[in-house]
């Protein structure tokens, strides 16, 4: 029975078979490395090690490596950690959300999406762990374990502990995820092998799956359990990570439109990465037939509608700061759009609220190159956010006498770069070890994916279940 696609179109074009699939996703990991994957893949390693660089120099010297004073004690480095943990939404929900509601157009992305998670919250993790100065007592006061200070304890009322627990679940829960909806694929890896150490590796790893009956009711129910744990843990996870802002009482942060705003923002940015990198995978390890323009068209439709939920956030924001007399909540609007940091302000209403509109044309939602450029200014936009944020509510606080702007030092943008170079070393090799598009899945979709494998390619057929 073949499948009508909720695109309107074939979600694999070109009449693959199951067989085509198989060879087509795993000639990516069972060849040699191509010259573009050992260019990005070196440039990766490069920014890493810078990475590696500036933390150690932050651990040795200090945080007066950074451009922070006694004014400005958030600015660079949270602004990427929200940054990073935005990026790490879209992987949950296209992996757990649209599984829920039976949205078979995920089936193709999700892998690369749930890899993009893992890796995004691991870059976002560098940076609080180290904003806290020494970051090799970074257990002790964050963790509740038994330490000798006797009754003193973390302070479970503060929304920065908060953090620690729900974003460790997020990663915890995530990580499973991914691993889970892996194992059929590794083990046709395995089956495909041809080296001891491959068939070492992928058999570990295979965790002895055969493909029986039993094997794909238990798999299918646990993927519907994790992904109903997962659903609240997208919504939860930028809720408290907008509260650490919200529970404050510094003008422009302190506001209950924070947490659905901060969520649609997260989804924005996130399905802005995700096709950064699958419109770059498309081409390069030639899945064309796999991730399609409807494919790209849908996530562009996805932008455009998070995209207008950011823009009224912001408007809003506006609003309540007007309506609601305090003179001290309308300063901080007006000096975000026309003070020292305007040039940042105008930056993000343009690439968040002005460019996502131009998606309401067809033809630049199925434009590869087009969405590859929009993808790049949602996220830079989406970074700007951040930084207005939280920059420009501390930069002027109720004393005039303790305005101070900031700007970053050189350490703070060797960090930011250096998390850039985690991010891509880690996609780089799992596109080379791990396939980047579920199999199993796939082939689920197929036109005629009842026929075997060694029938003949036929025309496709679209028809209702």
């Amino acid at each position: 029975m073949s499948y009508e696609s909720p695109i309107r179109e074939l979600l694999v074009t070109g009449g693959k078979t199951a067989g085509d699939v198989t060879a087509d996703i795993c000639r990516p990991l069972e060849g040699k490395p191509t010259k573009l994957w050992w260019l990005g893949f070196t440039i990766s390693v490069i920014c890493l090690g810078i990475l590696v660089y500036t933390l150690a120099l932050t651990s040795f010297i200090g945080l007066g490596m950074w451009g922070i004073n006694k004014t400005v004690g958030w600015a660079w480095d949270i602004t990427n950690f929200v940054w990073w943990v935005g990026i790490g939404h879209a992987g949950t929900l296209i992996s757990a959300i649209l599984l829920l509601f039976r949205q078979k157009w995920r089936m193709s992305i999700n892998r690369s999406a749930e890899a993009m998670t893992i890796f995004a919250v691991m870059c976002a993790a560098i940076f609080p762990l180290f904003h806290m100065g020494r970051v090799w007592i970074g257990p002790v006061w964050a963790l509740p374990l038994p330490n000798a200070f006797g009754s003193l304890w973390v302070n479970f009322n503060s929304p920065l502990l908060w953090d620690v627990f729900a974003i460790s679940t997020y990663f915890s829960v995530s990580l499973l995820f991914w691993y889970l909806g892996m194992i059929p694929d590794i083990a046709t890896i395995r089956d495909r092998a041809s080296t001891p150490i491959r068939k070492f590796m992928y058999r570990f790893f295979s965790m002895g799956w055969n493909g029986s009956a039993r094997n794909w009711a238990r798999y299918e129910v646990v993927s519907l359990i994790l992904a109903g744990v997962s659903t609240p843990l997208v919504l939860s996870v930028h809720t408290i990570v907008s509260m650490d802002f919200a529970t404050s009482v510094i003008p422009g942060w302190h506001t209950t439109i924070f947490p659905p705003y901060f969520v649609a923002g997260a989804i924005f940015s996130g399905f802005g990465m995700v096709l950064t990198l699958l419109v770059i995978a498309r081409k390069v390890l030639k899945l064309e037939a796999y991730i399609t323009i409807g494919h790209l068209d849908a996530m562009c439709r996805v932008l455009l509608l998070t995209g207008s939920m950011v823009g009224l956030a912001y408007i809003t924001e506006f609003f309540i700061a007007w309506y609601s007399g305090v003179e001290y909540e309308r300063y901080a609007f007006l000096n975000r759009m026309a003070g020292p940091y305007w040039w940042a302000y105008w930056s993000m209403m343009t690439c968040n609220v002005i460019s996502p509109q131009l998606f309401w044309v067809k033809k630049w939602r199925r434009n590869p190159n087009f969405i590859f450029f929009m993808s790049i200014v949602v996220n830079i936009g989406m970074w700007f956010e951040r930084f207005v944020i939280i920059v420009t509510s501390l930069h002027r606080d109720y004393l005039p006498s303790s305005w101070v702007m900031y700007s970053p030092t050189p350490t703070e943008i060797g960090i930011f770069i250096g998390t850039l170079g985690l991010f891509f070393t880690c996609f780089f090799l799992f596109a080379r070890f791990l396939p980047v598009i579920n199999m199993s899945e796939v082939k689920s979709i197929l036109p005629h994916s009842h026929n075997n494998e060694a029938e003949s390619v036929h025309q496709p057929e679209v028809v209702t279940h």
